[in-house]
């Protein structure tokens, strides 16, 4: 039972700390995955919008969010 709870712990920490490339091609750290997707859910929950964050800018549409969505599962 130890090593599942290990990997829980690791899988955990990787889904905090997922790099992801923004629209120049810049690779940003994003620390909180969770928050994250939580604001694009807010804030650009339909059609395409660009988000941006700490310099690095997103192009949202659902291509984008289906993506987030999967790194979360």
């Amino acid at each position: 039972m130890e090593k599942a709870q290990d990997l829980g712990i690791y899988l955990k920490k990787m889904r905090s700390n997922v790099k992801i490339k923004d629209m120049n091609d810049n690779v940003y750290l994003v620390k909180d995955l969770r928050q994250f997707i939580k604001h694009i859910k807010e804030y650009h929950n339909s059609g395409s919008s660009i988000h941006e964050e700490n310099g690095f800018y997103f192009f949202i549409d659902d291509k984008f969010r289906n993506f987030l969505f999967n790194l979360d599962t």
